[in-house]
C-alpha cells in the first residue's frame, strides 16, 4: 500500500462560483483558479498522483492550457482515476479536509462524498471529508480563502510477471 498527500489552496473572490468536492456551494464568493478551482478536489488529485509517484496536478492538468479552462475538477478527477487504473493502482481509501470560515459545510459534506466517491467509482465509506475552521488565523481565517488537505491510500496488482518493470 502506497499513500499520498494532496494540499491546494485558492482565493476567494466575487462574480465566481464556489465549488468543492464537484458541488457548487451556495455563497457570495467563489474560487479563483483557471479550472472551476475546486480546491477538495485537487488536493485528492496530488494526493492519488503523489501516491502513485506520477507527479501533481499542474504536471497532469497545467493551468493556462486552454482544454482546462473553467473545467470542472471532477472530470480532472475521473482522468486521473483512469490513469491510475491503466498502471494497475487500486484506490482503497480517501481522507481530506477544507479549511474555511465561511460558508459552513456541515449540510453539503455528504452530497461532497457522493459525487467524489461516484466518480472514482469507490463506495461512499472508502471517501471522507471533513471541514474545520482556521479560529480566525491568517488569510484563511480572515475569509480570503479557501484550502483543502487529502490523503489517499493506493494498493497495485503486483501479481502480474513482469507487469511493472
Amino acid at each position: 500500500m502506497q499513500f499520498g498527500i494532496g494540499f491546494d489552496i485558492h482565493p476567494l473572490v466575487s462574480a465566481r462560483k464556489l465549488v468543492l468536492g464537484g458541488l457548487e456551494i451556495p455563497y457570495e464568493k467563489g474560487l479563483d483558479g483557471w479550472s472551476d478551482a475546486d480546491v477538495l478536489t485537487h488536493a485528492i488529485i496530488d494526493a492519488l498522483l503523489g501516491a502513485a509517484a506520477l507527479g501533481d496536478i499542474g504536471l497532469h492538468f497545467p493551468p493556462g492550457a486552454a482544454q482546462y479552462k473553467d473545467v470542472s475538477s471532477l472530470e480532472l478527477l475521473a482522468e486521473t482515476k483512469r490513469l491510475l487504473a491503466g498502471l494497475d493502482w487500486h484506490i482503497e481509501n480517501i481522507d481530506a479536509t477544507v479549511i474555511t470560515e465561511k460558508p459552513r459545510l456541515r449540510e453539503y459534506i455528504d452530497a461532497m462524498r457522493e459525487r467524489l466517491s461516484r466518480t472514482l467509482d469507490m463506495h461512499i465509506n472508502q471517501v471522507s471529508v471533513k471541514a474545520s475552521t482556521a479560529n480566525g488565523v491568517g488569510s484563511i481565517g480572515k475569509g480570503e480563502g479557501i484550502a483543502a488537505l487529502a490523503i489517499a491510500s493506493l494498493t497495485r496488482d503486483t501479481k502480474t510477471p513482469g507487469k511493472h518493470e
